[in-house]
């Protein structure tokens, strides 16, 4: 319980104070509504009861306060009294659990943009392990259990335990017996929550994985929904989410019964020891009720204001348990990511606050030449590295190529070159500094242009200027950007120009105009060096022509760094390197690399 509660403080960061304000709150909130149930029977009992004024002494000091009124309009004034007690109390209760709740939802408002943050500054290596719909359930879910399943049923239960710890002790001083009485009601149910609790963490882990299969089956239905369509598989996503939630049926109902037992079992059990208690009372001492009676009746008043105290602390402390699982997920991730030390520079990411060390507003001073010193890299788990000892130069202003059959590594290379591949050993630098020293500052320099180009369901304008601010977009220079990369008559076509929206992935457009926009995006951020990974390859002859005719309108303004398998969109190229096997085997000019193998 201990490591729990840790788990939760490490997730709250700068609320915890917050979350103690609340918990006094709380427990405010459920005296005031145990107070207020209570006075119910007392007042009750002054109406049909008046000669209990001058009996009681409370009473008795505010009747003669009052001048003594006849005992109707005294009871009146009890009444109004009630009444105007009751307004406050449910004023106090309400704005109470509002800012609980507020709380929450804050809560999980932030642990959303923290987890995306998290997992936005995290190596690119951690991506390749991770699946985007775990970490989409991540965001949504997860997050949600730990807000309402863990922080608002761990205030709920502290109140409730506070609530019962001062019934209990009022209890224990009214009468022993009866203490012993109702210990007998809630210890079995309170037995059967321990033998049970463990089974509730194995159906929330039952329920987070069938939510990832869900999420699964909803991003590759719908991600390849014309590829669905053409091969007519609707069913087998329909049937696989389907499963998913009949895991997820099966997993919850079992909880939900066990967050229905405790309600049951404490009033079955009291109903049974009501009945088996008049009954052994009549064998033994016959049929004398007066005393039982009595006895009963406080036991039921005292009952009255435990009982559901105790379930509503039972139903919380399941919740939670409910929501280890969420909440162990969650830590791990956040701690992992928190941790985590990019080797070369130790550059260290802190998520929920500002990166350090990583710049976005500044790039890396690049005037001569970009050098690749003896680069090893090796894929997680893999027994052999995949780049092995690659070093090459790379002029500014100049263009070079990366060819080699399937596997040979370029695609690899680019990634090291990209930084988001963690190298094993050697180091690049430019002008003779490391790359490592500031990763976020060399990123600056470069842009990417892979070969399917990922649009988002935007207008072209905000494709192109991709993650700026509609305030900060330049729309001169988008112009300029369009027209570099041939995108001019595509726009001048279009209803309503750059504001056209572009579909989800693109859907709205050809694979070409999806390459110009790729390349109108890295022109617009203005990167210094361009990298090409099979930008043409998935092109028609004519299309590939056009977009290598405006690669190529590029080389001296831009340094380019391209792989390509079709060798004739290399042909301009100063430098060709051929890798095999993940090594450097060859380099020079297309003419002695290309032209002298074929």
């Amino acid at each position: 319980m201990i490591e729990y509660f840790s788990k939760v403080l490490y997730m709250l960061r700068d609320s915890k104070q917050q979350l103690g304000v609340l918990a006094i709150g709380a427990v405010v909130a459920s005296l005031l509504e145990a107070f207020g149930i209570g006075l119910i029977g007392p007042f009750i009992w002054v109406v049909s009861h008046p000669e209990t004024i001058t009996q009681v002494s409370l009473l008795n000091w505010a009747y003669e306060l009052t001048g003594k009124p006849a005992a109707a309009h005294f009871t009146l004034f009890l009444g109004v009294l009630l009444a105007f007690i009751f307004c406050v109390r449910s004023f106090l209760y309400f704005h109470i659990r509002s800012s609980i709740y507020r709380f929450s939802y804050e809560q999980q408002g932030g642990l959303v943009a923290w987890l995306l943050s998290a997992y936005l500054s995290v190596p690119y290596s951690f991506h390749l392990s991770r699946d985007s719909a775990g970490l989409t359930k991540n965001i949504l879910i997860e997050t949600q259990n730990f807000c309402f399943k863990c922080i608002l049923p761990m205030l709920e239960a502290f109140a409730n335990l506070v609530t019962i710890f001062a019934l209990l002790l009022l209890l224990a001083k009214a009468s022993l017996v009866l203490l012993v009485m109702i210990g007998a009601v809630v210890l079995p149910t309170l037995l059967l929550f321990y033998l049970y609790k463990d089974k509730a963490k194995i159906w929330s882990r039952e329920a987070s994985e069938s939510y990832h299969g869900i999420f699964r089956a909803i991003n590759h239905g719908l991600g390849g929904v014309k590829e669905t369509y053409v091969i007519g598989c609707k069913d087998y996503f329909v049937q696989y989410a389907e499963a998913s939630a009949d895991r997820n049926i099966e997993a919850m109902t079992k909880f939900s019964n066990f967050q229905t037992l405790p309600k049951l079992l404490l009033e079955t059990l009291l109903f049974v020891f009501v009945v088996l208690l008049m009954g052994v009372y009549q064998v033994f001492f016959g049929q004398d009720f007066q005393k039982l009676i009595s006895i009963l009746a406080i036991f039921a008043v005292a009952a009255m204001r435990l009982l559901p105290s105790i379930n509503q602390l039972i139903s919380s402390l399941g919740l939670m348990q409910m929501a280890s699982h969420s909440l162990d997920m969650l830590y791990h991730d956040l701690k992992t990511i928190e941790n985590w030390q990019i080797p070369l520079n130790c550059e260290k990411i802190r998520v929920g606050q500002k990166v350090l060390g990583r710049s976005r507003d500044t790039a890396m001073k690049f005037d001569h030449e970009i050098e690749l010193k003896d680069i090893i890299y090796r894929y997680s788990g893999a027994e052999r590295p995949s780049l092995k000892k690659v070093s090459l130069t790379i002029a500014k202003g100049e263009s070079i190529a990366l060819i080699g059959k399937s596997g040979a590594g370029k695609t690899t290379l680019v990634d090291v070159l990209l930084g988001l591949l963690q190298i094993e050993s050697g180091d690049i630098c430019v002008d003779g500094v490391s790359i490592y020293q500031n990763l976020r500052s060399w990123q600056n320099l470069v842009g990417y242009i892979p070969q399917s180009i990922f649009l988002i369901d935007d207008t072209i304008a905000r494709n192109i200027a991709f993650g700026v601010p509609d305030e900060l977009i330049d729309y001169q220079k988008l112009e300029k950007v369009i027209e570099a990369a041939q995108l001019t008559e595509l726009i001048q076509e279009l209803p309503e120009g750059v504001e056209t929206s572009a579909g989800e992935r693109g859907v709205r457009l050809s694979g070409g105009q999806r390459q110009r926009v790729g390349i109108a995006r890295a022109l617009y951020h203005d990167r210094e060096i361009l990298v090409l990974d099979e930008a043409t390859a998935a092109l028609d002859n004519e299309t590939e022509q056009l977009i290598t005719e405006s690669i190529q309108s590029l080389s001296g303004s831009k340094t380019l760094i391209i792989i390509a398998h079709r060798l004739t969109t290399v042909k301009q190229c100063d430098r060709i390197y051929r890798l095999e096997e993940g090594k450097v085997i060859e380099s020079g000019s297309y003419q002695k690399i290309v032209e002298k193998a074929s």
